[in-house]
């Protein structure tokens, strides 16, 4: 039987390319697919750091003039990944970050480079690599969005179609004067098309053209359909709820793995709870801060942004410094809110420590080693923070938004009595809110047997990609048929 074949069309892929969760997922999906019987390849822009990382090279496709230049797709296997891989030098052979310049700003061709890639997946879609033909595309975040609209446009026979949406506050928005550079029809600005507030943007491109539009957690799904959490694109969601659903992400077991895992202090497991202490130790140590057992350490692994509540936390900073509280930051952002952490910082450095950056080993030792996970989020389609807490005993404090409040089971009367806790919840997401989930964390921090029991049901909980990825096959398997 031939296996179900997918074209995958990223901006991002772990570990070659990351500057958030998206490249988690896609790194991730295609590895766990592979139980269902699906064979993916994943279409990525060829960034320098990415193409120094290919060994053996097939040149599978090729375009004389794409944008402004040649380019042509490479198909390549690395880090367990199948991959083509859009090599255009003009469009991509840049240092750092994919998507901003050194200046902090978008690279101000970004329209036509993320067009080359939707425009790369629509042909391969169509055909263009006859010994890769997929059933379905599948085109994740904006970035790919507009992968949708050229096999529509296209007016040719095509695969089935889906969109996923990881952020909905990242919309792909340019001027409409772009769209003759990038190769649509002039039908495509309406309402009906690419259009947008006098623009184009690219997530309209992917949600209004894809077979099925999926996200990244149930109650996201429910929630961007409806007012300030639809950003604009609420009425569009809801005109196709038919074909819209949540399914939740998991993260890579195999790399968040305490029994196992090489970044941290101590090895440790379920039954075997006493061991994360040297990580607290550890921890503290790496921070300067007082090495102290009994200290309630609460953990930040974050974009700094207002999306991600950080600015609640650090209002809430007077309060939690009174108690005798640690808490350690890992993460960049804002510039303000980079700026106001690192001052907390330099004014209590018993007590705070901050890294303004990422760093993957810090990011391990800091869930291992952290009481409490701190994710205030004021939205969240789904976090994979929270998940890496739960397995590896860091008792998830949270909003109860997205995907965390599918995720966390918040410690209450009924939850307690059936030992089911395995987190704080709060909401709305308010200073005062956060201030409470906070102080009822510590509370229950105080009673070693409680938190053991809490912390032992976050690390039982399933949060790999099993689950999610035979929802997904599920998906692929319906789309292809009715196609």
């Amino acid at each position: 039987m031939t296996p179900l074949r997918v074209l995958a069309v990223a901006s991002e892929i772990y570990p070659l390319i990351k500057t958030g969760g998206l490249a988690d997922v896609t790194g991730a999906l295609p590895i766990a697919l592979r139980a269902e019987g699906i064979e993916t390849r994943t279409l990525v822009p060829g960034y320098p750091q990415l193409l120094s990382a290919l060994g053996e090279t097939d040149e599978v496709f090729e375009s004389p003039n794409w944008y402004g230049g040649p380019a042509r797709v490479l198909g390549a296997s690395v880090a367990a990944l199948d991959l083509f891989v859009l090599d255009a030098p003009h469009l991509f052979a840049r240092p750092g970050n994919p998507y901003v310049g050194p200046d902090g700003a978008d690279w101000p061709d970004n329209a036509r480079r993320f067009a080359a890639l939707g425009r790369t997946a629509a042909e391969i879609g169509l055909g263009a690599i006859p010994a890769f033909i997929p059933h379905i595309v599948h085109a994740h975040d904006w970035q790919a969005g507009l992968t949708h609209a050229f096999l529509h446009y296209s007016e040719r026979p095509r695969p089935g179609s889906i969109m996923t949406v990881h952020n909905l506050a990242y919309q792909g928005k340019f001027a409409s004067e772009v769209l003759g550079d990038i190769g649509l029809p002039p039908q495509s600005f309406t309402i009906d098309g690419v259009e947008y507030y006098g623009g184009i943007s690219f997530l309209k491109a992917g949600l209004q053209f894809a077979d099925r539009i999926t996200t990244v957690s149930p109650t996201y799904a429910r929630e961007i359909q409806q007012g300030d959490a639809g950003m604009g694109f609420d009425g569009i969601l809801r005109a196709r709820s038919n074909v819209l659903s949540g399914i939740l992400n998991g993260i890579d077991i195999s790399e968040w793995n305490p029994a196992a895992d090489p970044r941290i202090a101590r090895p440790f497991g379920i039954t075997t709870l006493a061991d994360r202490a040297a990580n607290k130790t550890a921890l503290q140590q790496r921070f300067d801060l007082p090495p102290s057992p009994d200290t309630f350490l609460l953990g930040v692994v974050s974009r700094l942004s207002w999306q991600k509540g950080l600015d609640l936390l650090l209002e809430n900073l007077p309060l939690v410094l009174a108690e005798g509280v640690q808490m350690v930051l890992l993460g960049s952002g804002e510039a303000d809110l980079q700026e106001q952490c690192g001052a907390a910082a330099k004014s209590h450095p018993d007590q705070i420590g901050v890294f303004i950056g990422y760093d993957e080993n810090l990011a391990h030792l800091i869930q291992a080693g952290s009481d409490a996970l701190i994710v205030p989020s004021r939205f969240e389609p789904c976090g994979l923070t929270q998940m890496c807490a739960l397995h590896y005993g860091a008792i998830p404090v949270v909003s109860r938004v997205g995907g965390l409040a599918d995720t966390v089971i918040d410690a209450n009367r009924v939850t307690m009595a059936e030992n089911t806790a395995t987190g704080v919840q709060f909401e709305p997401v308010t200073r005062e809110n956060l201030a409470d989930a906070i102080g009822r964390a510590k509370a229950l921090f105080r009673n070693k047997l409680v938190w053991q029991r809490m912390q032992q049901n976050g690390m039982a909980v399933d949060v790999s990609w099993h689950n999610s990825a035979r929802h997904y096959a599920d998906l692929y398997r319906q789309v292809a048929k009715s196609d």
